[in-house]
């Protein structure tokens, strides 16, 4: 099958989802589009961002056209991602909604990204092949039964232990299959209690499934993570620089939503930054959510800052255009509490999770770069 995605490839110096790439904040840019397509999934993992969204049933979406024709308005978008539940439940979903937008982005020559489970039949993936950058995954597991006990901490009904490896094995197998068929696998790890002591193994099979990316953050209290421990900062210190340690500096590591900062009183917070700064093929993105990304709930038409906050909607794409809501939230009381911009550390902040989590009382708008 051709691939109908850019032939310019994605590297730690190219990439379009970081919300600095072609802005000058404070004039950010609306450059990225998310879209909720599903709020089905066939697991319930224990840390699941969406986790208390998840349904058994769909509502029906908005048209399509109607979608199309508000992208079509965005004028300065980059990219564009597919996220839910899991995009790729519904063979019908695909087919309707997924399908349509992904082309619609392609024409438009827009970096395409799925966030997906990969536990689905693969055929369904054959049918997105041509239009995707990137296919976001999961990887918080070394063994089948570990595997089994994460993702099934919330099922309602039982699920074996060899069901649990089947799929297990499916979706390794599916990952390189996908790799091989010329997509940018990209494979996240949260860092949490389970998985930090386990980096080493993760970091391996991440390779071994054909993945061009390893992408690391930190776990935050959100939905079903809301009771799971979350680490201390010494903790996170400890597993960013033991991921560092044992990593293949030849793969690309993308490190996301650090609680770390250049403008920290902390030595060691500079101290990890600066290694974060020189080690070969390693990038820290500054988060989208809030920056330069909207996400869209194709079935009630809402727009949030992300699909995992707690902020109001910012509008409805039945009635308003993205760009307005985009600058409905740039004077929002919320993003101007984590609106700072540091052109020396090329750093946009935390975002809200982060400054909730860790720093509640800190006004990062007064504190400027130390290394």
């Amino acid at each position: 099958m051709i691939r109908m995605v850019p032939t310019t490839p994605l590297t730690p110096t190219q990439d379009p989802w970081e919300p600095l790439a072609g802005a000058t904040p404070p004039a950010y840019k609306l450059t990225s589009v998310e879209f909720t397509v599903t709020n089905l999934c066939n697991l319930r993992c224990e840390h699941c961002a969406v986790g208390d969204t998840l349904r058994y049933k769909d509502d029906p979406a908005l048209p399509v056209d109607l979608i199309l024709r508000r992208l079509d308005e965005a004028r300065d978008l980059l990219t564009l991602s597919i996220t839910g539940g899991e995009p790729m439940y519904s063979e019908r979903t695909v087919k309707e909604v997924i399908l349509p937008i992904l082309k619609y982005a392609t024409d438009r020559g827009l970096r395409t990204q799925i966030n997906s489970n990969m536990s689905m039949p693969f055929s369904r993936y054959e049918l997105i092949l041509p239009y995707i950058d990137v296919m976001h995954i999961s990887w918080n597991w070394s063994t089948p039964e570990e595997f089994h006990d994460i993702v099934y901490a919330k099922a309602r009904q039982a699920v074996s232990s060899k069901q649990a490896e089947a799929l297990f094995i499916s979706m390794l197998d599916s990952s390189r299959k996908l790799a091989d068929a010329g997509v940018f696998v990209s494979a996240e790890t949260m860092l949490n209690h389970r998985t930090w002591p386990k980096l080493v193994t993760l970091h391996q099979q991440i390779q071994e499934m054909g993945a061009r990316r390893h992408e690391v953050h930190p776990m935050y209290a959100s939905d079903f993570a809301r009771d799971l421990d979350v680490l201390q900062l010494d903790e996170l210190r400890a597993a960013v620089h033991r991921m560092l340690d044992i990593r293949n500096e030849d793969l690309w590591m993308l490190f996301g939503t650090l609680p770390f900062f250049a403008c920290s009183p902390v030595e060691a917070d500079r101290e990890l930054i600066k290694r974060l700064r020189e080690a070969k093929n390693v990038t820290t993105r500054n988060d989208p959510d809030g920056r330069n990304r909207l996400n869209v709930n194709i079935f009630t038409g809402d727009v949030i800052v992300t699909d995992f906050g707690d902020v109001e909607p910012l509008g409805n794409i039945q009635s308003d255009q993205l760009q307005t809501m985009f600058d409905t939230w740039q004077k929002h009381s919320l993003n101007k509490k984590i609106s700072c911009y540091c052109p020396q550390a090329q750093c946009a902040g935390p975002n809200l999770l982060v400054a909730n989590t860790y720093y509640n009382e800190t006004d990062f708008t007064q504190r400027k770069a130390l290394v």
